[in-house]
């Protein structure tokens, strides 16, 4: 088994644009033109290229790309018992389009089974070697809570759970039976994608919970709960990252806000070894937060864009990182795009060439700094 663990000085978040051929293949698939067998070959070959592509690239973390699903956390859901889900043309608001997602719910309890994503995972540890390990991506258990909270849920949930005590119960004990699952399956990186505290910065989120009466604390407060309930008993040798998100869909954003207002919280005392962070723009804010990360967390500056095609100036990425430094040691910061390419299977507003010179440029950049 590889020694390498994530994050490495140069990484990445984890989704991939999909090739034609895998829309492709789907579409027939969905039309009944090919068969699921048919289907799973040309999956399987599209994740063996893009796993050769990250080695040729020079990375040393590989992931599937999220080949094998439609959205981010969604699907993902979908693994556990008492979880359903219904495409009916509803979705969320981004900034001026609609992310059209299916309906996901509870009709009972949720209760871990032998989930999926752990057969995916096993595919694509056939392709860890020596220099290379590979990393699973998953919704944190913030996102699935706070999924069955939602105003479109939170009715039906109240029939399985009258209050959020016992549903935060019951995620997180999910969570550290599948987290098991991947350990035993070889798994010893692993990824939480965590939009629930992006979705609360800022002053104008303080104003919408206020609004609706809900206190902003008590909220940072379940999600942090959540969050490190589910890690409790991790095994010493498993590294769990999370990344914190404002959105990534279709090079569109959900939020805006700096991290101040949740730094206390997330920075400060949630039990992952790194965080994945989004700076890279202005709604972001500054880095004056980092002074609150734990000394135990490394942290991965997402300063690369995946929302345009357009490349960074190397020398300004530079002297952001050194900026960041002033804040939290220049041994503890990483460097990545902010987000995936495809949170959801609709992928962003660039090119897969675009998208490489991207990795090319993040790779150029932390080894001039780090060496």
């Amino acid at each position: 088994m590889s020694k390498i663990q994530t994050p490495y000085r140069y990484d990445f978040v984890g989704s991939f644009l999909r090739p034609q051929a895998l829309k492709d293949a789907k579409a027939s698939f969905q039309e009944g033109k090919i068969t699921q067998e048919e289907y799973d070959k040309i999956v399987n070959d599209e994740i063996t290229k893009v796993v050769a592509k990250q080695k040729e690239l020079g990375y040393h973390i590989i992931t599937d790309g999220e080949f094998r699903r439609t959205f981010w956390h969604l699907d993902f859901m979908w693994g556990f018992e008492g979880v359903e889900h219904k495409a009916t043309g509803n979705g969320v608001p981004f900034n001026g389009e609609l992310a059209v997602l299916d309906d996901t719910y509870l009709v009972g309890k949720i209760k871990a089974k032998a989930h999926p994503f752990v057969e995916y995972f096993k595919f694509l540890k056939q392709f860890e070697d020596e220099n290379t390990v590979a990393k699973y991506t998953i919704p944190a258990p913030a996102q699935t809570f706070q999924q069955m909270i939602v105003p479109a849920n939170f009715e039906r949930t109240r029939q399985f759970y009258p209050d959020n005590k016992e549903l935060i119960k019951d995620v997180a004990a999910a969570y550290r039976d599948v987290i098991k699952q991947f350990y035993d399956a070889g798994c010893r990186n692993l990824q939480f994608d965590d939009c629930t505290w992006g979705a609360i910065v800022g002053d104008a989120a303080k104003l919408r919970y206020k609004s609706l009466g809900i206190d902003l604390e008590e909220v940072q407060d379940q999600l942090l709960e959540v969050n490190n309930l589910a890690l409790e008993g991790k095994p010493s040798d498993m590294v769990i990252t999370s990344h914190v998100c404002r959105g990534n869909y279709h090079s569109t954003y959900f939020t805006s806000g700096p991290y101040d207002t949740v730094a206390d919280h997330v920075f400060a005392k949630e039990n992952v070894n790194a965080l994945f962070l989004e700076y890279d723009d202005e709604r972001s804010g500054g880095f004056a937060p980092l002074s609150k990360v734990s000394d135990d967390k490394k942290v991965v500056l997402g300063l690369i864009t995946t929302k345009s095609p357009v490349l960074e100036d190397k020398e300004k990425v530079i002297a952001r990182i050194h900026e960041a430094a002033k804040y939290i040691p220049l041994d503890r910061l990483y460097l990545s795009p902010q987000c995936g390419f495809a949170s959801c299977e609709i992928g962003n507003k660039l090119t897969e060439e675009e998208q490489w010179a991207k990795l090319k440029l993040v790779k150029e950049i932390a080894e001039e700094v780090w060496g």
